[in-house]
């Protein structure tokens, strides 16, 4: 081969070589762009799941709920059986396989009857610990106390006690009565039955406060007339001091007395009143509080004869009663008790589950639109949850205080009351008014201060209705 056609052979090699290697090129760079693309879209796909999931909610991870209940303190005696149902029916849907093909574990608190410990528990349930829903909270004060922390970080709270209304969350359920769906029924029975002149006795916090405002304003619009109205402090037992509310009482010669008297203050108080030669029969009580938890750990007989208004009794003869009594005390025992808030406590649960079916997924506002109109054959008789405030449609009962603690139902609503948070007797404003009037007096908080100041009876000036 000569010298030219050499070089021209290794001028055509070299331009294939460079030709492969451009081509090379080419291929390695369509395989980055194709890699590029696809990692991204792994990547947008992992973002998007991990945005819809929240912490804990994968397939298989338990689904989180809270048990915010008092099992220490003063309020133990009455919160205890709310824990209880409320553990109950988490063990009972379970056994049926959870919610969504997972388990629920509920993770429970004891919130020592303070209502700080309320609010502290509560933040931590919804930041730290993953909840997707919190079933708790017993007096008004300590709601009122929890709510705002709710709201902030867009938890579901079912609080499940008869409550003094004026007050509606789009994250909370309220699967106990307002006012017009069991105080004003049997304030009404009790005109019509024992009398006009009601002196209304109370603790000093705003359940007692605001409810009795409530009861004010129907006595003004339906003739009946308040004989006198006194209020002790939370937890009251000094005798002389529950002997002095009772001698005021007296004096005043009332009909009968309407008391939203909480917890163990009402052992001196009804002793006072027996000392006092006051009957059941010559002045008798309907308590807007008590219920068989807190009448088992007194002396009922002290009691008997005098009413109780409430939703449920364990008393209340339904099928579906019967069957939940009995899974009741198969639990706990067969002298346990079961409160009007412990049934709804139970009820609570069994609605939420539901409504995680119907949502499928666990999340707060998912599981919210899905209890919107949403209905349940508890043991008291059929709720339905209301569309538009997120209260619960109830039957209304009036019962009489038996001398085991138990009530004979002397009158229940033919059917189940519409809930209305505010009462239509006062203008919404004039309630808010008081709600801030009783939270500032009594210096940011929801009950008389120890040793804070009484604050006047006539907050809203109904002596002018």
């Amino acid at each position: 081969m000569t010298r030219t056609r050499r070089a021209r052979s290794r001028t055509r090699i070299a331009r294939s070589r460079t030709r492969i290697a451009r081509s090379g090129t080419r291929i390695a760079r369509s395989y980055q762009r194709r890699s590029r693309t696809a990692l991204a879209a792994l990547l947008g796909a992992a973002l998007l799941t991990t945005a819809c999931t929240a912490p804990g909610d994968t397939d298989s991870a338990p689904v989180k709920v809270g048990v915010l209940h008092s099992a220490t303190g003063g309020l133990a005696i009455a919160e205890k059986p709310l824990t209880d149902a409320v553990l109950l029916a988490v063990r009972e849907l379970n056994d049926q396989g959870g919610v969504l093909g997972r388990r629920i574990e509920p993770v429970t608190f004891d919130t020592r009857s303070d209502n700080a410990v309320f609010a502290a528990s509560v933040r931590r349930m919804l930041t730290t610990d993953g909840v997707r829903a919190v079933f708790g909270g017993y007096t008004s004060a300590s709601r009122r106390t929890m709510v705002p922390l709710v709201e902030k970080h867009q938890g579901l709270l079912f609080f499940p006690t008869f409550y003094e209304g004026m007050e509606h969350s789009a994250h909370v359920v309220y699967t106990g009565a307002t006012p017009n769906q069991v105080v004003a029924p049997a304030v009404k029975w009790f005109l019509d039955n024992r009398g006009k002149r009601l002196f209304l006795v109370g603790s000093d916090y705003i359940y007692p406060r605001a409810t009795n405002a409530v009861v004010k304003a129907q006595l003004a619009a339906t003739g009946g007339t308040v004989a006198g109205e006194h209020y002790l402090p939370l937890g009251e037992m000094r005798p002389e001091a529950v002997a002095d509310a009772t001698a005021r009482i007296l004096r005043a010669r009332p009909d009968a007395i309407v008391s939203t008297v909480v917890g163990d203050t009402n052992l001196p108080f009804f002793k006072a009143l027996l000392d006092a030669g006051a009957t059941s029969r010559t002045l008798p009580v309907l308590s807007l509080v008590l219920n068989e938890s807190e009448l088992s750990a007194m002396d009922a007989r002290r009691m008997a004869g005098n009413y109780v208004a409430m939703n449920y009794f364990q008393s209340v003869r339904t099928p579906e009663n019967a069957a939940f009594v009995r899974r009741y005390r198969a639990r706990y025992g067969p002298d346990a008790v079961i409160s009007d808030p412990a049934e709804a406590s139970y009820s609570s649960v069994m609605l939420w589950a539901r409504a995680v079916r119907d949502a499928g997924s666990a999340d707060p506002a998912a599981v919210t639109e899905a209890l919107r109109g949403a209905s349940w054959q508890s043991p008291g008789g059929t709720v339905f949850v209301d569309r538009e405030n997120l209260h619960l449609w109830k039957t209304a009962r009036l019962g009489r205080i038996r001398t085991d603690g138990q009530m004979d139902v002397v009158w229940e609503s033919e059917t189940v009351i519409h809930p209305v948070p505010y009462s239509p007797f006062r203008r919404r404003q004039d309630w808010n008014d008081l709600l801030k009037g009783l939270y500032e007096g009594w210096g940011g908080r929801w009950d008389r201060p120890p040793g804070g100041k009484v604050l006047p009876n006539d907050m809203l000036g109904e002596a002018g209705l």
